[in-house]
């Protein structure tokens, strides 16, 4: 497709600027998810890695490497480890969150089985450390298993908040940061690293990348209790699996005692009935709790959008502003 018919969404116009690089990094993604002793590694892996993915985590890496005038190959070794960790915590996630259903397709736990994800995750994060030590940079190493870490402790901290009415707003945001907005960050940081920009762009980078992950994983929260099925989920999968996302915190803190016991009832005990998730729709709403995270995740995106200042002057860069604001253009 030519400039002259860009497509209007920000990550379709990413996508389009880079598309020699997301070439070669889709090269590279199918060559390393290959597997000459396990036919069923590539199987499991391509349902997801080419299940129609916008490839988001990787273009912020191609796209920061190309800001800060990088020209040589590992940026594509680096957009391929994030994608390979992305995937990786998908097929996890997906295990324990029992999901049937991820992109609008089945999930491959659901394909396959509990055990085929999570070995073939585990592979594929392997699999990432070995792109990551291809570039021969210790700090890129640093900041990427930095960053696995930081999911994974996520992961483990939403699981023991999850249904624990006293979880504040504070614990949700250290939640957000692991399982969502830490490899956001990282995918932008390394960026920087690899075109050997000092310590003031890449914290930039990383600033950006940050606000950009909190303010997306705010909004798909928002978008669970009145989306649509744009978001590849049902309406309602939150409250089914009875997670405390920040809408449903400030429900919980400004609740009534017969409102706090039907959310005791419901995310706290998991008895939930016909009806519950219309009521628990008409609380947030009382409360006003929709409207206060969208505001937030509206404040997210412009420290996102402010980020940007430090970095150098690219037309990549309006294309990254403009992906801010459309993140959150879904719930406005």
């Amino acid at each position: 497709m030519s400039l002259d018919t860009a497509a209007t969404k920000p990550h379709e116009q990413l996508a389009e600027a880079l598309a020699d690089d997301l070439t070669a990094v889709n090269a590279l993604i199918r060559e390393r998810m290959a597997s000459e002793h396990a036919p069923r590694i590539p199987e499991v892996t391509a349902h997801l890695v080419e299940a129609g993915g916008k490839r988001l985590r990787p273009m912020l890496t191609l796209a920061a490497a190309r800001m800060c005038g990088y020209e040589g190959p590992y940026h594509i070794h680096l957009a391929a480890t994030v994608e390979f960790i992305h995937t990786a915590t998908l097929l996890h996630d997906d295990v324990v969150d029992e999901s049937s259903q991820r992109r609008g397709r089945p999930t491959a736990n659901l394909l396959w089985d509990n055990t085929s994800s999570v070995l073939v995750g585990d592979y594929l994060f392997a699999r990432s450390f070995q792109l990551m030590v291809e570039t021969g940079s210790l700090r890129v190493l640093d900041i990427l298993a930095n960053a696995s870490a930081t999911i994974a402790e996520g992961e483990v901290l939403q699981l023991t908040a999850a249904s624990d009415l006293a979880t504040t707003e504070a614990i949700y945001l250290q939640v957000v940061r692991g399982k969502t907005a830490a490899l956001f960050s990282a995918a932008m940081e390394v960026g920087g690293e690899i075109a050997g920009q000092d310590a003031a762009t890449k914290q930039a980078l990383f600033d950006y990348g940050d606000a950009l992950g909190i303010s997306f994983q705010i909004v798909d929260d928002l978008l669970d209790y009145g989306g649509t099925k744009a978001t590849g989920k049902n309406v309602g999968d939150d409250f089914r699996e009875r997670k405390l996302t920040l809408p449903v915190i400030r429900a919980i803190t400004a609740a009534d005692a017969d409102e706090r016991a039907f959310w005791e009832r419901t995310i706290g005990k998991g008895r939930q009935e016909e009806g519950d998730l219309d009521q628990a729709i008409a609380l947030l709403a009382k409360h006003g709790t929709m409207e206060a995270t969208r505001q937030d995740a509206l404040a997210w995106a412009d420290k996102a959008k402010t980020a940007l200042d430090a970095v150098p002057e690219h037309p990549l860069k309006k294309m990254l502003v403009d992906l801010a604001d459309y993140v959150v253009a879904r719930i406005t």
